[in-house]
């Protein structure tokens, strides 16, 4: 994103703005890991979670006056919503009940490179890129890492594989990849938190009937779920949808898009730190190395990106403006 685009906005609020990113959407896996144990069904959770954090967030938007009923923009949001919070995130609250919630990090930090491939338009680009194709072929090795282990395991006869659980991980962040492509190349036309509640609204009622067909609702006995499930409920429709997803498209206005998207070094980290330390989850050597080889071509894959950017930005500019630009 060129600089000339972006608005000028307080360094304290990008530092606030870039913690909560960081550390709260690092910490979604971890509660939603605590919203399961403590009785809540995976799919009622995603449809609890997204109603209600969507149905707030429209409410500020009307209260705001924004216009929300735009028919074309209704229709892209729910797709994007489907693919992004239905299917890829509701592949990581499923997966969280066999998988720990570090586990499950580790294998969604593969997004970005499913980005890049699934980004057709740009292939021209990237793909002539050096950095990006490194980036790609030390991104697979690292998938294939994690992968090892449980082919092992599968191999050995030595207990139950979770290689489906993590292959349904992978389809989840391809589909999250292709959900961020779908809305980027169809902007909505109104302001991004209608586009986003309108994204939540669509995936929490898609998960209503899931829920049901799942069975969920048999002999449903909400005496049964611990107060540590509602708790981890409230923290993320508060926090890890509204305030985190609404401080992720204000640093996007202000910050270079490249800048924003560390956040993908981020999270993993976060959501192993807090499995380990506080639910004693075990985190393998060889899904460590995995995770930071992943996490790697991702920095050269966002590196090819952000030396695009800025040649974009000097070619836009008088010589004397690109050298201030530089500094």
């Amino acid at each position: 994103m060129p600089s000339t685009s972006q608005k000028s906005a307080s360094p304290l609020l990008v530092i606030i703005a870039f913690a909560i990113v960081y550390v709260v959407w690092g910490s979604t896996y971890f509660f939603i890991r605590i919203a399961e144990q403590g009785g809540l069904p995976p799919f009622m959770l995603g449809a609890i979670r997204f109603i209600i954090a969507g149905a707030l967030m429209m409410g500020w938007c009307v209260a705001k006056g924004e216009k929300i009923f735009v028919k074309r923009d209704i229709i892209n949001a729910a797709i994007t919503g489907i693919l992004l919070l239905f299917i890829g995130n509701g592949i990581v609250i499923w997966a969280e009940q066999t998988l720990p919630s570090a586990m499950v990090a580790i294998m969604v930090s593969s997004a970005p490179i499913w980005f890049v491939l699934l980004d057709k338009p740009n292939w021209g680009i990237n793909l002539k890129n050096n950095a990006t194709i490194i980036g790609l072929i030390i991104g697979f090795v690292g998938v294939i890492l994690l992968f090892s282990e449980q082919l092992g395991v599968m191999f050995s006869g030595g207990g139950a594989s979770k290689l489906p659980w993590m292959l349904l991980l992978l389809f989840g962040s391809i589909s999250w990849s292709g959900g961020s492509l779908f809305s980027k190349h169809r902007p909505s036309s109104g302001s991004g938190s209608v586009s986003a509640a309108w994204q939540m609204l669509a995936a929490g009622f898609v998960y209503v009937p899931v829920s049901t067909l799942h069975g969920e609702f048999n002999n449903l006995n909400l005496d049964s779920i611990h107060t540590s499930s509602w708790l981890a409920v409230t923290y993320l429709v508060f926090f890890g949808s509204i305030a985190g997803y609404s401080a992720y498209v204000w640093l996007l206005q202000v910050r270079p898009a490249t800048q924003v998207s560390t956040y993908a070094y981020v999270n993993p980290v976060i959501a192993v730190i807090l499995g380990v330390v506080f639910i004693h989850e075990h985190v393998s050597l060889i899904q460590l190395v995995g995770l930071f080889v992943i996490l790697g071509s991702v920095l050269l894959i966002n590196l090819a990106k952000y030396r695009k950017e800025k040649n974009e930005v000097r070619k836009s500019k008088s010589p004397k403006e690109a050298a201030v630009a530089d500094c």
